[in-house]
Formats: structure tokens, C-alpha cells, sequence
């Protein structure tokens, strides 16, 4: 495909063949533009979510330490338990998060319209992904990744259409995991760095580990 018709295809695609007067089609950039505004909205929405956590964790924290210095490590270790559930859910958030950055970043370097498929395929993974792992905790958030998902997909039949390009189905889960496993050891390091550890005394089981009983991805 000539320079000239992808940037026809790109900006503003006039021609009006017999499927564009049954179903008209948007032009691509636009439509990957709208996908990036509303992926960033869900961005938002993980974070004041997160920060929303991150207050009750703080509150926990100041109660198990008082509880701690009294002795009481009962009542200690029950905050503990509440608090690693809340720990699970903000390096979910997090991780979330970081993942969605990623797939803002590949829908803005979509450059050409043969690299359309093989940029966004891995993304749509992501979102599906993300959406297996928020079900049931942000449902707005779950059908608007859903949604996303769906306009990506759509934007990739449209290039494989033009293009006539194919896709290895075995790199785009490749690439998926990638953008994930990044995404979860920044949020690992990340949280180490953001909340203090447990006081020794507190049982091995009540200590808060973010590996156990999280919500995990499907790749």
C-alpha cells in the first residue's frame, strides 16, 4: 500500500465503496484516539480507587502497630489479615494500572497502517486480561474495557482487511505476557517501596504477601 492511500486511510478515508454506503467507517486515527481518552478515564479511575485503599491501609497500619506495642496480638493479627486483603487488591490496582500505561503507549506509536494488527493485538490481550481480573470488583470499569477492547478489535479486521496482513497468534500472546510481567514488577517494587512491613512479632500467616490469593491475569 502507497504512502499516499495509507495517509488517505489514516486521516480522513473519502472513498465510498459499496460496503462504506451499507456501513460507513470512521477513519482510523480518530477511532484509536477515542480508544486512548477512555483507556486513560479507566486509568483515573484504578488510581483514585487505589488511593482510596492506600488511606484505609494507613489507618490499618497505625491500628496494628498500637496494638502491637500493647501486646495485643489478637486484635493485632486480625487487622493484619484485613490489611492483606487490602494490600492484594492495591497492587491489583496498581498493576492494572501500569498495564493500561502500556497499552496507551503502543496505541500512540501505531505509525503505519501494516503495523496496526501486529501493535495492537497484544493490547486488546492486555484488556482482556484486565477485565478477567477486575470482574466483580469495578464493574463499570470491566464494560468499558470491554467495550475498548471491542474498538480495538474492530480497528485490527479494518487493517488486516487493507492491508491484508495476518497475525502470529503465538507472538501476540507472547507480547501480551510481556506487557504484563513488566507491568507486575514495577507494581511489586512499587509497593515495597510505598507501605512498611508488618511488625516481626505478627504470625507468618498474617503477614501481608502480595503473591497469594490476589487477583491474577489470564494470559
Amino acid at each position: 500500500m502507497s504512502s499516499n492511500g495509507f495517509v488517505k486511510k489514516w486521516v480522513n478515508d473519502n472513498r465510498r465503496g459499496i460496503r462504506d454506503v451499507i456501513r460507513p467507517q470512521t477513519p482510523l486515527k480518530p477511532k484509536i484516539n477515542l480508544a486512548i481518552r477512555r483507556v486513560e478515564l479507566q486509568i483515573q479511575k484504578l488510581n483514585e480507587a487505589a488511593n482510596r485503599l492506600a488511606e484505609r491501609d494507613r489507618a490499618l497500619f497505625e491500628k496494628i502497630v498500637k496494638a502491637y506495642t500493647e501486646h495485643d496480638l489478637q486484635r493485632a493479627n486480625v487487622f493484619a489479615n484485613e490489611l492483606a486483603e487490602i494490600r492484594k487488591m492495591e497492587k491489583f490496582m496498581m498493576h492494572s494500572s501500569l498495564a493500561l500505561e502500556r497499552v496507551i503507549l503502543r496505541l500512540r506509536t501505531v505509525s503505519e497502517l501494516g503495523d496496526i494488527a501486529v501493535t495492537l493485538a497484544p493490547a486488546t490481550s492486555v484488556l482482556q486480561s484486565i477485565r478477567k481480573g477486575i470482574s466483580g470488583i469495578m464493574p463499570t470499569a470491566e464494560r468499558e474495557l470491554g467495550e475498548v477492547g471491542d474498538l480495538l478489535n474492530e480497528i485490527i479486521v479494518e487493517a488486516g482487511q487493507t492491508s491484508g496482513m495476518t497475525l502470529n497468534f503465538e507472538s501476540v500472546s507472547e507480547d501480551a505476557r510481556k506487557i504484563l510481567a513488566e507491568a507486575a514488577a514495577v507494581a511489586e517494587q512499587k509497593m515495597k517501596e510505598k507501605f512498611p512491613e508488618l511488625p516481626a512479632g505478627l504470625t507468618s500467616a498474617t503477614k501481608v504477601s502480595t503473591r497469594e490469593s490476589e487477583p491474577s491475569f489470564n494470559y
